[in-house]
């Protein structure tokens, strides 16, 4: 499937309603796993969140005749939300049963799921807790490699863990709908290389004006409607 990038007029990242708002509402759920004695590092959270939205997309599962390629459709048509939630011990086990792809970083789990109706999470899933996840960076990480593809996360939104991960999927998402099918190709064929960091307030501001795919958060959780999250800074968009 080669899903053109997005118009401008209809993002489903826009605040204001659309045409996106009349489709059925979906949401790609996302559970990390977190537990006490060994929670992932932020950042390698965040990649790993990315990365999974990725899998997800290209997966020949989600594309063509494939058994989720209708529920990736019907996604992609509304506002392509994502929710992460957090998983321990049974709960995690219990989110590894249903259909799903875990891809794991270096030291965070993260599992993708299938969208699934705004209102019909399954059971196993919808009880697992969403707010609040607050993950830590033991070290502030080292630079990128400008030579692959870096998510600029704002400097001036505050952000949970949970949050920030669903918002480094948008960008990933972003980037991939942007690039043309070999590029994709040669980015999968890669294992999805990206690193995500938090960009300087003088870089931010040269970053939201470099017509680099950028999020424009919808708003429906914790931060306000229109705010600026992730530019996708992928070597292939420069």
């Amino acid at each position: 499937m080669n899903t053109e990038p997005t118009p401008v007029q209809d993002s489903p990242f826009r605040s204001e309603p659309t045409a996106r708002d009349l489709a059925p509402q979906y949401v790609l759920p996302l559970v990390v796993r977190l537990e006490k004695a060994a929670p992932p590092a932020r950042t390698d959270a965040l990649e790993t969140a990315a990365r999974a939205v990725l899998v997800m997309l290209s997966d020949e599962r989600s594309l063509g005749d494939g058994e989720w390629a209708q529920a990736i459709r019907d996604w992609q048509d509304a506002r392509i939300r994502k929710v992460v939630r957090r998983a321990r011990g049974a709960e995690w086990r219990r989110a590894e049963a249903l259909p799903g792809i875990t891809v794991t970083g270096k030291s965070a789990e993260v599992r993708v799921f299938p969208p699934v109706p705004l209102d019909g999470w399954p059971k196993d899933l919808a009880k697992l807790q969403v707010s609040g996840t607050e993950l830590d960076d033991p070290e502030p990480p080292a630079g990128p490699d400008l030579a692959e593809p870096v998510l600029w996360m704002s400097p001036e939104v505050e952000m949970s863990a949970g949050k920030a991960m669903a918002q480094a999927g948008h960008g990933a998402q972003l980037a991939w709908w942007e690039l043309s099918d070999e590029e994709r190709a040669t980015w999968r064929d890669a294992g999805f290389p990206l690193a995500v960091r938090t960009a300087d307030p003088a870089q931010w501001r040269d970053l939201t004006t470099s017509r680099l795919p950028l999020v424009r958060d919808a708003g429906f959780t914790e931060i306000a409607p229109g705010s600026c999250t992730v530019v996708a800074d992928h070597p292939a968009l420069r």
